[in-house]
């Protein structure tokens, strides 16, 4: 499967519209005791709500906490060698 340019620009949109990270994951048991698994978002004075993810199992969870870092950072990766195919005469606008 082929990401064109607007699927990249869309999965970016939804990456933006999202709370701003980080967001971790708290597994009741594994990360802490007395509560529900819920992912924390933000940090420090950004601290936000939590995300309660019902009937999602640990891994689900860990997953889509791990989502909000990893999408950006792989966008970056795909314009990087996109640029860099580009530069030697590739074509990477597909």
């Amino acid at each position: 499967m082929t990401l064109s340019n607007e699927d990249l620009q869309e999965i970016e949109r939804r990456c933006a519209a999202a709370r701003p990270g980080p967001w971790r994951s708290y597994i009741e048991g594994r990360d802490h005791f007395g509560g529900s698994n819920v992912i924390v978002v933000g940090d420090g004075a950004s601290l936000s709500v939590d995300i309660e993810p019902l009937g999602a199992t640990t891994e689900d969870q860990d997953f889509m906490a791990a989502a909000r870092q990893d999408v950006p950072r792989l966008l970056a990766e795909v314009r990087r060698l996109r640029s860099a195919l580009e530069r030697r005469g590739g074509d990477a606008s597909t």
